[in-house]
């Protein structure tokens, strides 16, 4: 695959602080319109999830970055990640490796988008979580204020058992409460992985179609050996490093269906 990442800058971020369940970070907020968290996957804010940030606001939202690990703006590179991921795998507001689990950064992230909702205009927010982040998105819809979760590659707990594959990426109570809002609220999911992806198993989409059904839509591009977007066997990051600003790019398909995904569901319906 040619051709590099969309990539930007903080720079025209309004940076914040937020508190909510006990826990404090910085936030980058930009834009106009309904509301949607970023979640940064690791090592945190790089430069290609600001630019995911700023397609959304480019796109009529209001976006805020929270930045629970790593230092913003930062380009990733091997040795950073990987400090990064030592931290992370001792964190107890992540529990990184807990299968069934309540998490505390989750309900941070419910407070955050309760939050935004009461202050932007739309039926409710976004939430995109992405690799280390990804469950956390679904763990947030939790809260009524959530209308649109995005599960991009999920990767917690880390995937070393088989019960660490098919978990969910949070607590059975939490789970039920969102299967519930499929039912009763319409509430709708978007997950997105690499067919490849080890780091996000295949198992965790099976276990989150069994108890979403149809509420649950998936994109799985196609990262075996040929495959026509050209992608690599190590192809992880679906809306941020793999993305190329190139027609009929497959990856750039899915960040574009991700777009019309919140927007359909944020937008009142006329």
């Amino acid at each position: 695959m040619t051709g590099t990442a969309p990539s930007s800058d903080l720079a025209s971020w309004q940076k914040t602080s937020f508190t909510g369940a006990g826990l404090t970070y910085d936030c980058y907020q930009k834009g106009e319109g309904p509301g949607v968290v970023l979640i940064p996957e690791i090592p945190g804010v790089t430069p290609e999830v600001a630019a995911l940030g700023d397609h959304l606001v480019d796109e009529g939202f209001t976006v805020v970055i929270p930045s629970p690990f790593g230092q913003p703006g930062r380009p990733e590179t091997a040795g950073y990640a990987l400090r990064i991921i030592a931290r992370l795998c001792v964190a107890s507001e992540f529990r990184a490796f807990a299968t069934n689990a309540n998490r505390p950064f989750a309900a941070y992230l419910r407070a955050l988008s309760a939050d935004l909702a009461a202050r932007t205009p739309g039926r409710g927010v976004g939430v995109i979580g992405m690799c280390f982040s990804g469950g956390f998105a679904l763990a947030a819809a939790v809260d009524d204020s959530v209308l649109a979760p995005v599960l991009s590659q999920p990767s917690v707990p880390f995937s070393i058992t088989a019960r660490m594959k098919a978990d969910p990426g949070l607590s059975q109570e939490e789970l039920d409460r969102v299967t519930e809002r499929t039912r009763a609220d319409g509430l709708c999911v978007l997950g997105l992985r690499f067919s490849g992806d080890k780091v996000s198993p295949g198992e965790r989409f099976v276990t989150l179609r069994e108890r979403l059904g149809d509420a649950f839509e998936v994109i799985e591009l196609d990262s075996g050996p040929g495959n026509p977007g050209g992608f690599g066997k190590s192809a992880h990051s679906v809306l941020t490093r793999e993305v190329r600003d190139q027609p009929g790019h497959l990856a750039l398909a899915a960040r574009e269906r991700t777009v019309d995904f919140l927007r359909k569901q944020l937008t009142p319906q006329t």
